[in-house]
C-alpha cells in the first residue's frame, strides 16, 4: 500500500502529539498519569495548550477536539475546559471555490439558482462557512457550503488515528481500558454524518416537528431543493447570538420564561423524542428579533433509546433530589461493568457527588456537571457507561450556561422536578402511538389465536409422558441439592413412622425389661423417634431461617 505525503505527516503529528500529553509508564501504559496531575502548574499549561495544537493540526483535529470535550470519561476537568473554549472559527476559502461547488452541487449557474449571493462569508468554521442569500421569491436564506476536499482529508487523518489507537489498545493497559479504537470509531461516525449536510437538513425538519408545540423556539427550516451533500440552504434567522447580548438587553424580554421553555424541550428532545441537539453551547443560541430562541447548527445530534431515555430520567431525578443511591444503581444498571469494577468505590464517589450538589447555592448548581462527574467516577472505577450518559451531561452543561445567560436566577433542578410529572405523561403518550398500538394488538391476536394449539400440544404431551423441562446448567446444582433434601426429609419422616408404629406393637408384647412400667424395647422406640422428630424439627427451623436470611 502506497502511504501518501498527507497521510506520513499527519502519523508523524500525532504521534508529536502523542508524546507530549501522554505518558508512558514501566513501558505498559500510555496515558492519563500526566492528565491526573491536574494540581501543578506545568499541567494546567499543558491543558491551555491542547486546544491550540489542535487548531494547527487543522479541521479534523479541531472537531475531534470538540468531541472530546464531551467525554468526561477519558479527560480531567482542565482538559474539558480549555476544550470546551475551542473556536471552530478559522480562515475563510475563496469565493471561487464556493461558487464552484454549489454550481457542481446544484447544476446550474449560481446567479441563475439565487437572487442574490454574498461573496463575504457570515462566518467560516472548520468543515464550511456560511453565506447569506437571497431565493428568487425574495425569501432570504443561508447557504452553508463545505470546505472543498474536507473529506478526502478526514478519512487520511482518521486512518492515522486508527493506525496508532490499534497500537494503543495492543500494547498499552490504557488504550484497553478506554477501548480507543471503539472510542475513534464513534468520533468517525459522528463526523461522517456531520459532513452530509442532507442529514443536518433532517435534523432541522425533525427537531421542528418534535418541538412544535414551544412557541418560543424557533428552529430555522431548509430548503430541500437547494440541500444536497455539500450545501445546505435553510431560512435566514434576524437575531443576535446570545453570548452577543449585554445584561442590560435581557429587559427586551422574558428571560426566565425563555429558560424554562428552552430546558423543558431539550428534556423532551432527550426523554421523549429521541433525537436531541448535541451542542448547544451559547454561540449556536441566537435570540431573534421578535425575543424568540433560535436553534443553530444541528450538524451533531445525540439519539436515546426507549431504554435508555428512562435510565436517563431516573438518573436526572435522583441527582436532582439527591438520592445518590438510586443514582449509582441507575448508572450501574445502564452501563457495563469491567474486569476491576470497584462497585464500593464507585457508590462512595456518587454519594460523594450528589452530597456536594445537595449542599451547594443555587448560583452553584450544575446537572449537567454532575452528571458528566458520574461519567468520570464510572471511568475511575472501570465501569464503562454508554456515550449518551457523557453526550447527556455535556448538553445539560451548556444548557445551565444558555439558561444562566436569560436569567441569573434560573436553576435546572427546579426545572427538572417541576417537569418531572410532564415528561412521564409525555413517554406514556409516546408509547401508545397509532403504529404501536396496532402493533401490540396483532402480536396480541397471534398470540391468543395460537393459544389453543399451544395449550393442545402441551396437554398431548402430558398425556403421553413427552413433556420435556429444560434447565440452565447453572440451575442444576441447586435444583439436585434440594431434591435431595426433599428426598432426606421424606425418608427421616417414614423411618420415625415406623418406629412409633413398630413402638405401638411392642407394647402388646410381654417382657420384664421394662422403663418406666412399660416394654422396654417399645420405650426405646418411643423415645428414638421423639428424639429424631425433635431434631428434625430444629432442622426445617433452621434451614428456613438461613433461606429468608438469604434473600
Amino acid at each position: 500500500m502506497k502511504l501518501s505525503p498527507h497521510y506520513l505527516k499527519r502519523y508523524k503529528d500525532i504521534m508529536v502529539l502523542c508524546l507530549k500529553y501522554g505518558q508512558t509508564t514501566k513501558g505498559s501504559a500510555f496515558g492519563r498519569e500526566e492528565f491526573a496531575e491536574t494540581n501543578n502548574g506545568h499541567s494546567e499549561r499543558k491543558a491551555q495548550q491542547l486546544p491550540e495544537d489542535l487548531e494547527r493540526l487543522g479541521p479534523t483535529f479541531v472537531k475531534l477536539g470538540q468531541l472530546l470535550s464531551s467525554r468526561a470519561d477519558l479527560l480531567p476537568p482542565p482538559y474539558l475546559k480549555g476544550l470546551a473554549r475551542l473556536q471552530d472559527a478559522v480562515k475563510p476559502f475563496p469565493f471561487s471555490e464556493v461558487e464552484r461547488i454549489v454550481e457542481e452541487e446544484l447544476h446550474t449557474r449560481i446567479k441563475k439558482a439565487f437572487l442574490e449571493f454574498e461573496p463575504e462569508p457570515l462566518a467560516a468554521a472548520s468543515l464550511g462557512q456560511v453565506h447569506r442569500a437571497v431565493l428568487h421569491d425574495r425569501q432570504p436564506v443561508v447557504v452553508k457550503v463545505q470546505r472543498p476536499n474536507i473529506a478526502p482529508q478526514i478519512q487520511e487523518d482518521f486512518a492515522a488515528l486508527e493506525e496508532i489507537a490499534r497500537f494503543l489498545e495492543r500494547h498499552t493497559q490504557t488504550g484497553q481500558h478506554y477501548q480507543l479504537v471503539q472510542v475513534l470509531e464513534d468520533f468517525k461516525h459522528t463526523l461522517t454524518h456531520e459532513l452530509d449536510y442532507r442529514r443536518e437538513a433532517a435534523n432541522l425538519l425533525a427537531l421542528a416537528r418534535n418541538l412544535q408545540e414551544f412557541t418560543r423556539i424557533r428552529i430555522p427550516l431548509p430548503h430541500e431543493d437547494y440541500t444536497t451533500r455539500k450545501i445546505l440552504t435553510m431560512d435566514y434567522v434576524e437575531g443576535k447570538k446570545i453570548t452577543e447580548l449585554p445584561p442590560i438587553a435581557r429587559l427586551d424580554f422574558e428571560g426566565r420564561a425563555l429558560a424554562e421553555e428552552l430546558f423543558r424541550a431539550y428534556l423532551k428532545q432527550i426523554l421523549v423524542d429521541g433525537t436531541f441537539h448535541a451542542d448547544p453551547h451559547p454561540g449556536n443560541i441566537f435570540i431573534t428579533s421578535d425575543n424568540k430562541v433560535a436553534l443553530l447548527d444541528l450538524g451533531m445530534v445525540g439519539h436515546t433509546t426507549p431504554g435508555m431515555q428512562e435510565d436517563l430520567l431516573k438518573l436526572l431525578l435522583a441527582v436532582s433530589e439527591g438520592e445518590s443511591d438510586q443514582a449509582a444503581d441507575v448508572a450501574v444498571r445502564m452501563s457495563s461493568p469491567g474486569s476491576d469494577f470497584d462497585e464500593m468505590g464507585f457508590r462512595h464517589k456518587i454519594a460523594t457527588l450528589v452530597a456536594e450538589q445537595q449542599n451547594s447555592t443555587l448560583g452553584q448548581m450544575d446537572v449537567g456537571k454532575v452528571i458528566l462527574d458520574v461519567g468520570r467516577s464510572a471511568a475511575e472505577t472501570d465501569l464503562n457507561v454508554p456515550t449518551e450518559l457523557s453526550l447527556l451531561g455535556k448538553t445539560l452543561l451548556q444548557l445551565d450556561e444558555v439558561g444562566r445567560r436569560l436569567d441569573p436566577e434560573f436553576d435546572p433542578n427546579e426545572s427538572i422536578r417541576r417537569n418531572a410529572r410532564q415528561i412521564l405523561n409525555q413517554r406514556l403518550k409516546s408509547t401508545f402511538t397509532e403504529g404501536k398500538l396496532f402493533s401490540t394488538l396483532l402480536e396480541a391476536k397471534q398470540f391468543f389465536g395460537a393459544l389453543p394449539t399451544r395449550l393442545n400440544k402441551i396437554l398431548d404431551a402430558v398425556g403421553q409422558a413427552e413433556l420435556n423441562v429444560n434447565v440452565k446448567p447453572s440451575e442444576t446444582e441447586f435444583l439436585v441439592e434440594s431434591a435431595q433434601k426433599v428426598a432426606n426429609r421424606i425418608t427421616m419422616g417414614l423411618l420415625l413412622a415406623a418406629l412409633i408404629v413398630g413402638a405401638a406393637l411392642l407394647m402388646r408384647v410381654p417382657t420384664r425389661f421394662e422403663i418406666f412400667g412399660y416394654p422396654g424395647l417399645a420405650m426405646i422406640c418411643f423415645l428414638g423417634a421423639a428424639s429424631g422428630g425433635f431434631w428434625l424439627l430444629l432442622n426445617i427451623a433452621w434451614q428456613d431461617h438461613k433461606s429468608r436470611h438469604k434473600r
